[in-house]
């Protein structure tokens, strides 16, 4: 059935717009007039139009997560209330805010009235419906159940965005302290110490060490500010620049994960993805050698990704999921552990859900940790640099007093 978008006025008098299902343009009409809606542009999207559109007002107009996940919690409500999967999307795509998200989902409805199935109807709109959701569905409608498998998706959709909540709310902490910190140096060595080191140079007298430098850094600032911004613009390019070759991508990956303090972060975050994605693969009904492939796209690391597929080629010749995983030494041992156990008594979808678990609270606990430890850390980097000027500040006046003294 064909979608139409239009542009009206309501009874009220208010410019709205939006889009219509309708078998011809007359009968599109129709239905904007019986609803009160009085016509100033009505045209026909077709399916290259709508996909072209959509991929635009999806850059422009992101798509969150969240939303992803609350309109599939409520598509399987309504699915298990047992409303047909055509009018629980209308009923969604009623009440939904987002209009990239709007559009994408009436694009997938229409599909689905034209006899597509739901999975390859999600198919289409990649930057919205990730592979993992195209397969977990596609598996759910195999088995007919459908809703079930959607209420997973759900809790595992919120579950990932809850872990990168977490993780952000870590980082946030130490940067607005370093910026803050960047900002209140860059003050005083262009406002502060210039109107001091005035005061030293009228006196002409030989400074000492840390106020000439001081002076000196100052002076710099003052007059090459720009050439600070220049620079770190310059590097932030080169080094994204760098990141998306692969052998930048690699290097970055592996240093992220040895890194101090953030490297244990990092790997769990990655670990605590693989297992919560491939268990949920797993369990409902996404062959091992799929889900694993899938999986290696969701962890965001080269060196993981790398080890998955790796683990993958020897799988498929036979071997048990943890053999490849235990000598790639990236995975810690009692999660090799808990997956061979797993595997022996026929629970890896559970092993590997509990391992993710057990990731959680550990990332809880590292993100408390590295807190408690950032904190002071920064708090004597900044008393060491307001302690420096300080002390430069006040050395050529204590030698100023004892002069007159």
């Amino acid at each position: 059935m064909p979608v139409y978008e239009y542009k009206a006025f309501s009874q009220k008098g208010k410019t709205v717009s939006g889009i219509v299902d309708a078998d011809s343009f007359q009968e599109a009409k129709l239905k904007l007039r019986e609803q009160k809606i009085f016509i100033t542009d009505l045209l026909e999207t077709t399916a290259i139009a709508e996909k072209k559109a959509s991929t635009e007002i999806t850059f422009f107009m992101r798509i969150k997560p969240i939303e992803v996940s609350v309109m599939i919690r409520q598509l399987s409500t309504l699915l298990n209330a047992g409303i047909p999967l055509v009018e629980g999307l209308s009923a969604i795509i009623e009440q939904i805010d987002n209009r990239a998200l709007k559009k994408i989902l009436s694009q997938v409805r229409e599909s689905v009235r034209e006899g597509m199935s739901f999975a390859d109807a999600l198919s289409r709109h990649p930057r919205a419906f990730s592979q993992l959701m195209v397969n977990m569905i596609r598996s759910g409608e195999g088995s007919g159940s459908l809703e079930i498998v959607l209420l997973r998706l759900a809790d595992f959709l919120e579950q990932q965005v809850e872990l990168k909540r977490k993780v952000l709310s870590a980082m946030i902490y130490p940067a607005v302290t370093i910026s803050v910190a960047i900002l209140v140096l860059l003050f005083l060595l262009t406002t502060v110490v210039p109107a001091v080191s005035q005061i030293f140079a009228d006196m002409r007298q030989t400074l000492p060490l840390p106020t000439a430098i001081l002076i000196a850094v100052s002076s710099f600032t003052q007059s090459y500010w720009w050439l600070f911004f220049l620079i770190v613009a310059a590097a932030v390019s080169g080094f994204k620049a760098y990141a998306r070759t692969e052998e930048g991508r690699i290097r970055l990956d592996r240093f992220k994960l040895k890194m101090p303090l953030f490297g244990s972060l990092v790997r769990k975050v990655a670990i605590a993805r693989f297992s919560r994605t491939l268990g949920t693969l797993l369990r409902n009904g996404v062959p091992l050698l799929s889900a694993l492939e899938i999986v290696k796209n969701v962890v965001g690391n080269k060196i993981l990704e790398k080890t998955i597929e790796d683990a993958r080629t020897v799988i498929g010749e036979g071997s048990p999921i943890h053999e490849p995983l235990r000598r790639s030494g990236v995975f810690p041992p009692i999660m090799i552990h808990m997956i061979a156990v797993g595997e022996k008594s026929g629970t890896l979808e559970d092993m590997l859900t509990k391992v993710a678990d057990a990731s959680d609270n550990e990332i809880d606990t590292t993100i408390n940790t590295l807190t408690s430890l950032l904190e002071p850390l920064m708090i004597v980097g900044l008393a060491l640099v307001v302690g420096f000027i300080v002390i430069s500040i006040l050395l050529p006046i204590f030698e100023i007093n004892q002069l007159i003294n």
